[in-house]
């Protein structure tokens, strides 16, 4: 599965994991989290991040 980087802090989603604290189960793509989903470090939006290469 594909990471996605926060372009502003730096926090790597890994659908591996998930993000739990923010009700998202391991496995979920970042393709699949709810627009309003937003970066746990530093709250910014999906558009702020960017495909982990």
């Amino acid at each position: 599965m594909k990471k996605y980087v926060c372009d502003v802090c730096g926090y790597i989603y890994d659908p591996a994991e998930g993000d739990p604290d923010s009700g998202i189960a391991p496995g979920a793509a970042f393709e699949d989290l709810p627009d309003d989903w937003v970066c746990p470090v530093c709250g910014a939006p999906k558009e702020d991040f960017t495909l982990e290469e």
